[in-house]
């Protein structure tokens, strides 16, 4: 899923059950609105919070696995430099 949409969805969903409650509970139509437009910012500040969290998870265990990856194969270039250093020493 595409994650620059997730604040969206998150806000339109929380938009609808905002509408629905409010128009099950009979609120005057500028409460309801003023009630929906709350709600609409809010979620949508929280999404792309989320979106951030994510994405600086993200990049820190790319760092990670590109640390590993560098430890693995610097090990695995020179396995025979090793075997001759040994057998210099003895």
């Amino acid at each position: 899923m595409n994650r620059k949409n997730i604040p969206l969805l998150l806000m339109l969903t929380a938009g609808a059950v905002t509408c629905i409650i409010t128009y099950i509970k009979r609120y005057p139509v500028n409460v309801q609105l003023m009630a929906l437009f709350a709600v609409l910012l809010l979620f949508y500040v929280l999404g792309s919070v989320l979106i951030w969290t994510i994405g600086y998870f993200e990049k820190q265990n790319e760092e990670k696995r590109g640390e590993e990856g560098e430890v693995i194969e610097k090990d695995s270039e020179n396995p025979g430099q090793e075997t001759e250093q040994e057998q210099v020493q003895e």
